[in-house]
């Protein structure tokens, strides 16, 4: 385990510890507290004789993302008893549930715009993260976000839930997007492992067509315009990397039947049975293709051209993508 990662874990196990001490000391029924803070201790221990993170049966070291989500555990997926391996499952299944319920629904006009995405997590949960949000304020403005956690699994996903209440929070403030993702960025940064970070592209699109992008570190926003395909790329860094980043935006006037399209890396670098990868540029040909395309058309032809490539090849990363288009 990375020793930022071990770091950060004894602090929460250290304040855990502390807050277990003070129920202690208020509580009458204490003998489940007694428990968990022995727990917490022994945890503690082997983080002092250098045997945190090492499954106590294969000595093999045990999965990151479980380690993040829950610092006490002693033992690797393959080493669970079965009700343990029984309760792991369900605790993913209602994770997995609870993460599709922060999603937007799937098609969405509004002001003026539609909008129509597909979300294809790689296992039960993502680190994907998936938004449009309308009502936020008082403005008519909409506001389209993707973006991708680095990782899989439980930790990315806790930090995808991160990321939309977030956002949520501060795109109701009202504030310009430019400071909305910089504020956004700082919150990320400072409540977060310090490897881990996120790519983003953050949109607020106007009644009258006017868009404004922000883009952290993400795969570029792809924009129909009047025939012609743009490239609307970083204006900044990937959330989490620094407290302080400075961001610009991209700003466009949309036209009726102008699109942008927006997608995370799980496509691109898609392979076939052949290790071929799918590629950023065949993704941009086809969505040059497709001027004349629905939202719903549009996500459809990826996804077929995309089931075509792969001949059968299983994903190897979460996967989304996101059409949106003015239809006004």
């Amino acid at each position: 385990m990375l020793d930022v990662q071990e770091d950060f874990l004894h602090e929460q196990l250290q304040k855990r510890r502390q807050r277990l001490e003070m129920a202690l000391a208020t509580s009458q029924r204490n003998e489940g507290l007694r428990e968990l803070l022995t727990e917490v201790d022994s945890a503690l221990a082997r983080m002092r004789d250098g045997t945190f993170g090492i499954c106590e049966t294969c000595h093999d070291t045990i999965e990151k993302d479980r380690l993040i989500s829950d610092p006490l555990i002693r033992y690797c997926v393959d080493h669970l008893t079965e009700p343990q391996r029984r309760a792991l499952e369900q605790d993913l299944e209602l994770a997995s549930q609870i993460q599709r319920g922060l999603l937007p629904p799937q098609h969405v006009v509004f002001a003026g715009w539609e909008v129509c995405y597909h979300y294809r997590p790689l296992g039960l949960v993502s680190g994907d993260y998936c938004d449009v949000v309308t009502h936020q304020n008082e403005s008519d403005d909409v506001y389209f976000a993707l973006g991708d956690v680095s990782g899989k699994g439980v930790a990315a996903s806790m930090l995808m839930s991160q990321l939309h209440a977030i956002f949520r929070t501060l795109v109701a403030s009202g504030m310009a997007l430019r400071s909305l993702v910089e504020r956004a960025g700082h919150v990320f940064c400072q409540s977060t492992i310090s490897s881990l970070f996120a790519t983003l592209v953050l949109v607020r699109a106007g009644q009258s067509g006017e868009i404004e992008a922000c883009n952290a570190g993400h795969c570029p926003a792809l924009v129909l315009q009047g025939g012609k395909m743009v490239e609307l790329g970083a204006t900044g860094v990937p959330l989490g990397l620094f407290c302080e980043g400075v961001y610009t935006t991209h700003n466009l006037k949309m036209a009726c039947g102008d699109t942008l399209f927006l997608y995370t890396d799980g496509i691109s670098e898609a392979r076939s049975a052949n290790e071929a990868e799918y590629g950023a540029e065949r993704l941009k040909k086809l969505v040059a293709s497709s001027c004349d395309r629905s939202p719903e058309a549009l996500v459809a032809a990826c996804l077929d051209d995309l089931e075509g490539f792969r001949t059968g090849a299983p994903l190897l990363d979460d996967l989304t993508i996101m059409a949106i288009r003015r239809i006004a």
